[in-house]
């Protein structure tokens, strides 16, 4: 019986994003996939400034292109690709563009995801972590200290036995973990079935000077979607469940085309338009990251992967802390009741959405409809492991809004560390991290056992003056703010209490679980 701390089932974005964070974190991680690599069709393209700020912790910032932080993200009608814009449609259905440059050390990538995986793969690995494409999972129980898996792998037949203390499932959105687990799920359920074509075609990448990313193809009798991932491959989309021979899928390229070019059908694809939420995100010692997790449609707010990786990123670090015994195991009870919530709110949110909207009927009339700002950078998370972000707060907000308000994304702010320019974001990775302009917040640090990392504003971090830490993070010059390793604000003091060691330690046992 081979062993591992972490079990992961699924090697497609979120499971490989999961191994990632786990071992840039230390934690040994075995990670099992049925397929032998990425599937043909390219599927996800956008991923949001807050997933490539996870991969910019993880040391791959740079090997992700990022999108073109003067470029805007446009969608527009057209007769065919060959023709003018007819009408432009908002790149999120019911608001107005922000602009979001200011607000993270990174802009967003768009990137196909069979371009990604490779690089997720490559990382996790140098960095120790034992992938083995080909292997499927047969079946799984779990008992009181771990999960006993049995594996197969595809191509000599052999089978496995695999114990782990922790599983995470990242098999999708017809997750036998989860089928097995008895989780129910609820939402505005199966809505139909579209299809779509997947073909390469670099001649049509001339279309892309109008500075449009997606084409609503509209004629007379022919309705279709039309995008491209930016490497010469396009994809149609149909709004129908219709199967297609090759002669008429050629015949509906040419018609979304306009003109004749060469193109060559490289596969089809068939994908179920969901809304589905899990009822609970943990079961014992197993968790559902991605799809397995919460199942939603493609949007232009990249709902699907990027909050999934953002599954993988919340409970890495709880995993780490945990296995490390620093932590009790409590700390990982916070998953559900922080991440089920975000699932929730995305639903909502695609779905009140004009271009979903009318699939729904009127369920989701008068749901206000936040910018991508909020949604991306500005969701509020609630647990016991952050204090003061109570119901009678919105589940999203502007970051500025905010202000460090526990329950958030810590503030981005371009600062003065060690004699470098760095995000306040790249301060956030590793450990609790305590920031205050008083020293009597570092010597507080110091006595409760070094389970926090310390700042001290004006000495070891320099803010600008036109973005004071005080401005910033919502705080007075007495006040303290205390972030979690995964970039969340989870605790702040507005000023200095009479006995800040006391508070600290106090709050530190809450935040971190640690025993009294």
């Amino acid at each position: 019986m081979q062993t591992t701390p972490v079990l992961i089932v699924g090697g497609s974005l979120v499971g490989l994003s999961a191994a990632l964070f786990l071992a840039w974190r230390k934690v040994p991680v075995i990670l099992v996939e049925r397929h032998p690599g990425s599937s043909l069709h390219p599927r996800a393209m956008g991923f949001t400034e807050r997933t490539l700020e996870y991969f910019r912790a993880a040391g791959i910032g740079g090997e992700v292109p990022q999108w073109d932080p003067n470029a805007k993200l446009r969608r527009a009608r057209f007769e065919s690709l060959s023709g003018e814009p007819l009408s432009e449609t908002p790149w999120t259905p019911g608001k107005a563009p922000e602009e979001k440059a200011h607000l993270s050390p990174v802009t967003g990538a768009a990137i196909p995801q069979d371009k990604l995986e490779p690089i997720l793969r490559a990382a996790a690995r140098a960095r120790g972590a034992d992938l083995r494409l080909g292997v499927e999972l047969l079946s799984f129980s779990q008992d009181a200290t771990g999960v006993t898996a049995n594996v197969r792998d595809g191509t000599t037949g052999a089978t496995d036995t695999i114990r782990a203390c922790y599983l995470i499932a990242a098999d999708g959105a017809n997750s036998p973990i989860r089928e097995q687990l008895g989780i129910d799920r609820q939402g505005v359920g199966y809505l139909r079935t579209l299809r779509s074509v997947l073909f390469r075609c670099p001649e049509a990448d001339e279309a892309l000077r109008h500075g449009i990313q997606q084409f609503e193809i509209e004629q007379p009798g022919f309705k279709a979607f039309l995008t491209t991932y930016g490497d010469g491959r396009w994809v149609l989309m149909f709004a129908d469940d219709q199967e297609r021979g090759k002669e008429e899928l050629r015949a509906a390229v040419e018609r979304a085309l306009g003109r004749p070019m060469d193109f060559e059908i490289i596969t089809t694809g068939r994908w179920e338009m969901a809304g589905r939420i899990a009822e609970r995100y943990q079961d014992g010692r197993v968790f559902l990251v991605g799809d397995a997790a919460h199942q939603l449609p493609p949007t232009r707010g990249g709902f699907g992967a990027n909050t999934g990786i953002d599954d993988a990123y919340n409970l890495a670090w709880k995993l780490e802390r945990v296995l490390a015994s620093t932590s009790l195991p409590a700390l990982l009870d916070s998953y559900t009741p922080e991440r089920q919530p975000i699932g929730w709110l995305r639903h909502q949110q695609t779905f009140a959405r004009p271009d979903y909207a009318p699939w729904v009927g009127d369920i989701l009339k008068g749901e206000y409809l936040y910018g991508d700002a909020a949604m991306e950078l500005g969701q509020l998370h609630r647990s016991d492991l952050i204090l003061r972000a109570g119901p009678e707060l919105p589940p999203a907000g502007h970051p500025e809004v905010w202000a460090g308000q526990p329950g958030t994304r810590a503030p981005h702010v371009w600062v003065e560390h060690a004699g470098e320019r760095v995000s306040t974001l790249d301060l956030f990775t590793r450990e609790f991290v305590l920031l205050s302009a008083n020293a009597r917040w570092s010597a507080a640090a110091k006595a409760v056992d070094g389970i926090v990392q310390t700042y001290q504003v004006g000495r070891d971090v320099v803010f600008p003056a036109d973005a004071p830490f005080t401005q910033a993070f919502g705080v007075s010059p007495e006040g303290a703010t205390l972030i979690r390793p995964d970039g969340l604000v989870c605790w702040r003091s507005i000023d200095l209490p009479a006995d800040p060691v006391a508070t600290l330690d106090t709050v530190l046992r809450q935040v971190a679980a640690i025993s009294a």
